[in-house]
């Protein structure tokens, strides 16, 4: 008689342990899908990977991140800026925005925190990544490019794999090295390396190119054969 009395109790907590088991159960298996979504998302074709540069300002605090000549089909664009700090810890800019064809992104990126209109800068910048994920209209991960960059100073050699670029004279500013994932204009010919982006808080950048293959340099019109150039810029290499 006492079950009896007390079975719409036990049923109502069975179903509650029920429905908290299922849900965890969903939420679980929605955690670990993620990032295999991730790693089987289609590669983006190179001809439709838009073309992205970091530009330090005068004093490395900052990066200006632009995003040109979008062709991803997608909604939103997330964006990852991650770099380590001199005392050994990563930090990170991420952001979203939305996009269509033919959009272009900027903003300028803190390497450090603001908070109520103070700035703490982070000391020791010289390395990270800037990941970018885009997304369809129901956030489903559609592509994702990500690239390694450097953030040099005092120097007169930059390296980044098969490209090499010495500089001329003495050069004080800041540069970024990095791949530009696309181009700014499409390059007739095969390209064999790149494309790689050299940006300087100073423009007049002068220097010697050495890249795989016959060199050529972006001069904001056109694509032109160069083995020197007086300034930053993108720069790709060619078998013809």
């Amino acid at each position: 008689m006492k079950i009896k009395k007390y079975l719409p109790l036990i049923i109502f907590v069975l179903g509650l342990l029920a429905m908290v088991v299922l849900i965890f159960g969903v939420l679980r298996g929605r955690k670990e899908a993620e990032p295999a979504d991730e790693d089987m998302v289609a590669e983006i074709p190179f001809e439709k990977r838009p073309f992205v540069s970091l530009v330090p300002s005068e004093d490395g605090h900052w990066l200006k991140m632009a995003i040109d000549m979008i062709k991803v089909d997608a909604v939103t664009l997330d964006y990852e800026l991650l770099y380590q700090t001199d005392a050994g810890i990563t930090q990170g800019v991420p952001g979203t925005a939305k996009i269509e064809v033919g959009a272009k992104i900027e903003r300028d990126l803190l390497l450090g925190s603001e908070s109520s209109g103070k700035f703490r800068y982070d000391e020791g910048v010289e390395e990270g990544t800037l990941t970018l994920r885009f997304r369809d209209g129901g956030g489903k991960l559609v592509g994702k490019l990500s690239t390694q960059f450097r953030l040099l100073s005092d120097i007169d050699e930059v390296e980044y794999g098969q490209f090499k670029f010495m500089i001329d004279g003495d050069y004080e500013g800041f540069i970024v090295v990095m791949e530009t994932f696309g181009l700014p204009k499409e390059f007739q010919r095969p390209i064999t390396s790149g494309p790689f982006g050299v940006f300087g808080s100073d423009s007049s950048l002068a220097g010697d190119v050495e890249i795989e293959g016959s060199a050529y340099f972006w001069d904001g019109t056109d694509w032109v054969s160069v083995s020197k150039t007086s300034s930053a810029g993108v720069f790709i290499g060619s078998s013809e």
